[in-house]
């Protein structure tokens, strides 16, 4: 067990602070799969993506950060509904999976799976339509 001193509370306060900022600001966690997969095969705005993923993974320690997305807009509640539930199924799948694996093995699908996600969205990814057309309001103000 963690001895819990007040410099052990500080540390792990400006960890979740940093945490929490990064999960509100990209909408990381299961967003690895989550994001990519709403902007790639469902036309979502990267805003849109990173709301939804926020919205099915972050509740309630994330409400905060759900809030702002939502009240513009970017959170699709029954997207977040069906793919939390088809998460929680996959969660107890994969949990399987990744015990009985050894873990090297998990890191190197975790590291090949993060490398194809930063090509594609560095080399080729397109921007969505609601990406072009937000660019475009920007450029008009």
């Amino acid at each position: 067990m963690l001895k819990m001193s007040i410099a052990t509370i500080i540390i792990l306060v400006v960890i979740g602070v940093a945490a929490g900022i990064l999960s509100g600001l990209v909408g990381v966690g299961g967003g690895l799969i989550i994001v990519p997969s709403l902007v790639y095969f469902l036309a979502f705005s990267q805003k849109e993506a990173q709301g939804t993923s926020l919205g099915i993974l972050l509740l309630p320690v994330g409400i905060l950060a759900v809030m702002q997305y939502y009240q513009k807009g970017f959170i699709d509640i029954k997207v977040v509904l069906i793919v939390s539930t088809g998460f929680l199924i996959g969660g107890w799948f994969g949990s399987k999976m990744a015990v009985s694996l050894p873990v090297a093995t998990i890191k190197k699908i975790f590291a090949i799976f993060m490398l194809i996600t930063a090509v594609k969205m560095l080399l080729i990814d397109k921007p969505s339509p609601k990406e072009i057309t937000e660019k475009q309001n920007i450029e008009k103000k």
